[in-house]
């Protein structure tokens, strides 16, 4: 029996969870007379469609779209942004997950397990220490700065980047503690303060130091997106300040069109390939900083403005230098032994590239 084969078998998991979300989320718009509710926010549900496109088929969750919609198009708090993000992602990019692990996809699971275990401390920490103490406006250049950043470095080294194949392999235990510095940092620092960003950083790891094939590094990335939004929303509802005013009512709107629309963009790249869709949201990602420029000229000034421009700069010197580390890692590998380099994926990836079970023959 072929992969395909057996892969098509187990989408009745994803089935499953279609079914069980949408007969709470029907509860909800017919049991609880909340319709109206959900047709007042359309507007949300029409942006997620493509921020939920983009989150099954980049390494960019759906608040890379709802934060910028939420918080530059509507002028909302940037704090809502926020919390949006982890709710509509913790119904898309789950979505998502379940339909790649249905599929059996290769994930390089030592650096994700790593990066869910990091984020567990990580995260809370910067959502109940770091935070609080960001004021709005930081919120936002952080958005913006992180997002434009990533998508240079896509419209610069993309060919690069698509080019790569396979994995190269190094000790399974150096994996797993990146991805375990990963969710760390990027929980504590970017994640409680954006709603997004880990499967980004994820992502940029995987592809600039491991030089992972993209059929790897972004279903890895939707992955830990998933598991760091469920568990924002988990510390936010149970023990933490709750979630802003307006998540529930745009979330209600958005939900069923990001349940659908994140898998459908992890079905959709694999035929028409992902070079295209990452030049449209990494251009997004650029045009979303210079918008959150002009709109905060008043407050930011030229000095600020400047202060942002460097920042981006930093992050891409961070990018190049890690580039540089991958190609040296990768020519000590290779001088070492032969590396794992194969578009035969997944049943020829091994160790940190596998199928959920066994391949079948």
């Amino acid at each position: 029996m072929s992969l395909d084969a057996v892969s098509k078998k187990q989408l009745w998991i994803w089935y499953l969870w279609l079914m069980l979300f949408f007969s709470v989320w029907l509860y909800l718009v017919v049991g609880r007379s909340l319709w109206p509710v959900a047709l007042e926010h359309w507007p949300m549900a029409v942006a997620m469609a493509l921020g939920s496109y983009a989150a099954g088929s980049t390494p960019m969750g759906g608040g890379t779209v709802g934060f910028p919609v939420l918080v530059l198009l509507f002028e909302l708090p940037a704090s809502l942004g926020r919390d949006f993000s982890f709710a509509i992602q913790s119904i898309g990019m789950v979505s998502a997950s379940i339909f790649i692990l249905a599929r059996r996809q290769p994930v390089a699971w030592a650096m994700l397990k790593g990066a869910m275990l990091g984020c567990l401390f990580g995260l809370p920490l910067g959502i109940f220490l770091l935070a609080p103490l960001v004021p709005e406006l930081w919120i936002k250049l952080l958005f913006a700065v992180v997002w434009a950043s990533f998508g240079v470095l896509h419209l610069w080294r993309l060919q690069e980047i698509a080019g790569h194949s396979g994995m190269t392999e190094f000790d399974e235990r150096w994996d797993f503690q990146l991805g375990l510095c990963i969710g760390v940092l990027a929980g504590a620092l970017v994640v409680s303060v954006t709603g997004v960003g880990i499967d980004m950083v994820l992502y940029t790891a995987l592809v600039l130091i491991s030089r992972a094939d993209l059929k790897i590094a972004i279903p890895t990335s939707v992955l830990i997106m998933a598991f760091a939004s469920v568990l924002g929303v988990l510390i936010k509802v149970t023990v933490g300040p709750g979630l802003a005013p307006g998540v529930f009512e745009n979330w209600l709107a958005a939900a069923p069109v990001v349940a659908l629309g994140a898998p459908l963009g992890v079905y959709m790249v694999a035929r028409i390939g992902r070079k295209p869709t990452l030049l449209v949201v990494s251009t997004l990602c650029v045009g979303q900083f210079v918008w959150t420029l002009y709109s905060e000229q008043s407050v930011l000034g030229i000095g600020g403005s400047v202060v942002a421009l460097l920042a981006v700069a930093i992050c891409l010197f961070g990018f190049e230098r890690l580039r540089h580390f991958g190609a040296r890692l990768a020519g000590e590998r290779h001088a070492a032994t032969t590396p794992v380099a194969t578009d035969m994926l997944p049943a020829d990836v091994k160790q940190k590239v596998t199928p959920l079970e066994p391949p079948v023959h």
